[in-house]
């Protein structure tokens, strides 16, 4: 049976160039960074190497670079640590109503400490309603979260004209760029944000590794306690063959970004056009043409999406339904429902992430496989009107 990995948005794989750099951190060259001795020496000019990749990455500054282990973690990190040190200004945070959960609960965090928030609505196709976002700013407002991509639809954001309404209002501006960073093309200086989060696994890095840029003069406070590690910014002993891994898929993707991009939007582009003539009564998810190049998502009408996912899988396919941070709570998504859609069907949502490896083949065996899953389910659904 073949075997068809097209869940890409919950991770890549591990560029095999990136692991042979990772592997003598392992065993070899062992010592930790913060030792004055050869072997701390060698560690710690392994983890500027990498920092030095990660922000060429990004257009940022060597030192505006904070290794963390997770995109969650960085989040976390900056919406705590950019809003805490400006309570006396205010207590008000702007976001868009389709961010990560990571941002979301993260917010709800500080309201329970007397913060508030603000959610800016997006249109049908995901993109942030950008008078909104204005009418949404106040003279107390300290912090506007508004994600680079979404993962659960693919869509874009206009980063750059939040980034020029923020500097404007001097509104501190965090952007969660985990699912667009070593994907396309980002410059933080253009984009004009204050603090940008990123993750190694999105662009064939190792899991656990990844980064928060940190605009130099911006005030952060540290998410973790108790070590001068990252310039006391985020206490622990370093990962430090993580982070070598995400410096080498950094120097990677910047490299063969654009050569990745061409073949993964034919792919996407050919999915997102083929698969609604193949199913009726399904339908695109988010923006055409302004989403992430390889991610392609759907809402089949009257089925649920885990039945789809368990016979995809029966069949070597893997996919999710919804965000990989959400498919197991069984809830309609938060981010489909803010699209305008029915409740009675964003059940019915399917995401398909492609990597740098899939060919057209793997086009062709999906629409192959799940127009008839998707018939069969429809079968016993009490929601499908039978002709």
């Amino acid at each position: 049976m073949k075997k068809l990995y097209l869940d890409n948005t919950s991770g890549n794989p591990t560029d095999p160039r990136v692991v042979q750099a990772m592997l003598p951190y392992f065993s070899e060259k062992y010592g930790n960074p913060q030792s004055l001795h050869d072997w701390g020496a060698e560690a710690q000019a392994a983890i500027s190497s990498a920092r030095d990749k990660v922000a060429r990455l990004i257009n940022a500054l060597p030192e505006e670079i904070f290794f963390t282990a997770s995109g969650s973690e960085s989040n976390n990190f900056a919406v705590k640590g950019l809003a805490l040190p400006q309570e006396k200004k205010g207590k008000h945070i702007v976001v868009s109503k389709i961010e990560h959960v990571s941002i979301l609960h993260s917010i709800k965090a500080l309201e329970k400490q007397g913060l508030t928030s603000t959610e800016v609505p997006v249109d049908k196709d995901g993109r942030i309603d950008l008078e909104q976002l204005k009418s949404a700013l106040r003279p107390e407002t300290i912090l506007v979260a508004v994600q680079h991509s979404n993962n659960e639809i693919g869509v874009l954001q206009p980063i750059e004209e939040i980034g020029r309404i923020c500097r404007e209002k001097n509104v501190v501006f965090h952007c969660d760029a985990v699912q667009s960073a070593g994907v396309v093309p980002l410059d933080v200086r253009a984009l004009g944000v204050c603090s940008l989060s990123l993750s190694a696994s999105q662009f064939y890095g190792p899991k656990g590794a990844a980064a928060l840029f940190v605009k130099k003069g911006t005030r952060i406070l540290p998410l973790i306690d108790g070590g001068i590690q990252e310039d006391g910014r985020r206490a622990g002993l370093e990962n430090v063959p993580a982070i070598v891994g995400m410096g080498a898929a950094a120097e990677l993707a910047q490299a063969e970004m654009a050569e990745r991009s061409q073949k993964l939007i034919k792919l996407r582009d050919r999915l997102l056009a083929e698969l609604p003539k193949n199913i009726p009564e399904s339908f695109v998810t988010g923006h055409l043409t302004q989403r992430l190049p390889g991610q392609a998502s759907f809402v089949i009408k009257f089925i649920e999406g885990e039945s789809m996912m368990m016979f995809l899988n029966m069949e070597g396919i893997a996919v999710v339904s919804g965000s990989a941070c959400t498919s197991r709570i069984l809830k309609a998504s938060h981010v489909l429902l803010a699209l305008g859609l029915d409740p009675a069907i964003v059940h019915g949502s399917l995401v398909f992430g492609f990597s740098k490896d899939n060919q057209e083949a793997d086009i062709n065996y999906i629409l192959e496989k799940l127009p008839p899953i998707a018939a069969r389910l429809r079968e016993v659904s009490p929601l499908w009107k039978k002709e």
